[in-house]
């Protein structure tokens, strides 16, 4: 019977395999937001406790969007295991440093996914990750423009650093 779904499926099993693990990824990343979030709020940073939670229900619906795409093409997405991560860090800078590391890491796994859609003539999910891509240049974005602020607003003024950090958007797709 699998040989007989694999058939009518166009999704083959390398991508399939790549698009599991980036659901992983999503779901972690989504994990590590909360995470964020919870230092945040514990430490009085309200404003980036919201940007926090925020970006830990995208993230989940990065990896639901992928989930459903999955299943819509009769493969096999799998509901993947998160391992524990981090609940405490040194300083609000380095919740943000975190952060960036985390986007860079999700866009260079996006990279590869395409890679592997080119090699197997996956039209289809090329199409779909160039939302992605799009998704990605908007979250680094993001993530280096907060880091940015740290610069430029003084230390002794961390709570408007706090309100600051939660108001950055980013509004140049060059793509549109």
């Amino acid at each position: 019977m699998k040989d007989l779904v694999r058939l009518r499926t166009p999704i083959k099993e390398s991508v399939e395999l790549a698009l599991n693990q980036q659901i992983q990824m999503e779901m972690v990343s989504s994990s590590k937001y909360l995470a964020m979030a919870g230092w945040c709020d514990r430490n009085g940073f309200d404003y980036s406790a919201g940007f926090f939670y925020k970006q830990s229900e995208e993230e989940r619906g990065h990896a639901m969007k992928l989930f459903h795409y999955l299943c819509d093409q009769g493969a096999t997405a799998i509901s993947p295991e998160v391992p524990a991560v981090a609940q405490e860090f040194d300083t609000l800078r380095s919740v943000f440093e975190g952060a960036l590391e985390q986007e860079i890491a999700v866009t260079d796994s996006i990279n590869r996914i395409i890679s592997v859609c080119r090699r197997e003539n996956d039209f289809a999910t090329e199409e779909l990750m160039k939302w992605y891509v799009k998704e990605q240049m908007e979250e680094e974005y993001i993530a280096r423009r907060c880091l940015d602020l740290f610069d430029q607003i003084p230390a002794d003024q961390i709570f408007e650093l706090d309100k600051q950090l939660s108001k950055v958007t980013y509004d140049g797709n060059v793509f549109e």
